[in-house]
């Protein structure tokens, strides 16, 4: 097998201004696509390729993949759960032509293998909320979780129809330091930090005692890469897998924030972004990755948090 050129779609999100570059050490440079509608700063506009795309012009897309030789393709442009409930046509139009045209780009251009993330948006009030399975009563009752769902199905679909390597991950809240939230119900574990750090205090949109699925977004990148680079033998699942790292409330994510700033206060003040969190998961049951390709978290709530404050204290102090 020759070079792999590898495209990220959404680059410039959460999930891809930290993939691309880690792909870019791997890979070379200039094997590594980044395409998005926004403008790049320009650190990550001249650190190599980068093309304005729109996932849905269908026709844009399947030229840079020609153009560029492309072999492999990360689909990560979405209207996340919170932001998908203000425009659910907009976000059904995003989150599933968008798939639609990729999924077709990878077949009519020979894709090597093809990432979709999903999310525990995929399960809802009729899911088991402790050690959610792999495998169990899917109801989502948001935008964002019934194209995630709808998405799995046409994954394994185009898997059984067309022999396409798709793979995918069904992410819990993702947590960095580098980029700002995009719309997401757990974006307050992203958020709290900043406010812990500028101002020692956060008003939280969830109540304290709502318990997530989260990760750090090193591990989530390092879990894509590795899923990606897997034999495909080992790959039994074409939906998408559960992965974790760790669960946590706000009050549980305030306390280990006290351990090192002790004067932090958080106050809860829940929204419409409570009920969408009351729908999902508390913890995940991640033992199919674990078992089938090797998967291993590496940060829990305290190394994960001791992370977060350095880099956030970083930033801030880099601002003034």
């Amino acid at each position: 097998m020759g070079i792999e050129k590898i495209m990220i779609i959404g680059a410039l999100g959460q999930i891809g201004s930290e993939l691309t570059p880690a792909l870019r050490n791997i890979y070379g440079t200039d094997n590594v696509i980044a395409c998005d509608l926004k403008e790049p700063g320009p650190d990550f506009k001249e650190s190599g390729p980068f093309f304005y795309s729109d996932v849905l012009d269908k026709e844009n897309i399947s030229s840079i993949v020609e153009k560029n030789g492309v072999t492999q393709i990360y689909h990560l442009a979405a209207y996340l759960s919170a932001k998908a409930e203000h425009n659910p046509a907009m976000a059904w139009k995003l989150n599933m032509e968008g798939l639609f045209n990729i999924l077709d780009v990878a077949i009519e251009n020979n894709i090597n293998k093809l990432f979709w993330p999903s999310s525990i948006a995929v399960f809802g009030p009729t899911t088991p909320k402790v050690n959610t399975p792999q495998t169990c009563m899917m109801e989502p009752n948001t935008v964002y979780g019934i194209s995630k769902k709808a998405g799995e199905g046409w994954c394994e679909w185009y898997h059984k129809k067309y022999g396409l390597d798709i793979r995918s991950l069904r992410y819990p809240g993702l947590i960095s330091y580098k980029t700002l939230p995009g719309g997401g119900t757990t974006d307050y574990a992203v958020d709290i930090f900043h406010g812990a750090v500028a101002n020692k205090r956060y008003h939280c949109y969830l109540n304290g005692q709502t318990k997530l699925p989260m990760m750090y977004m090193d591990d989530a990148v390092r879990g894509t890469i590795e899923l990606m680079e897997a034999d495909a033998d080992n790959i039994k699942i074409k939906s998408s897998y559960n992965i974790t790292s760790m669960s946590f409330t706000p009050a549980e994510l305030t306390a280990e924030i006290q351990k090192t700033i002790p004067e932090f206060i958080c106050d809860y003040q829940p929204d419409e972004r409570q009920r969408i969190a009351d729908s999902w998961p508390q913890s995940i049951d991640d033992s199919k990755a674990c078992e089938e390709w090797g998967w291993r978290h590496q940060y829990d709530l305290p190394k994960m948090t001791s992370e977060m404050l350095k880099h956030v204290g970083k930033l801030q102090m880099e601002s003034f």
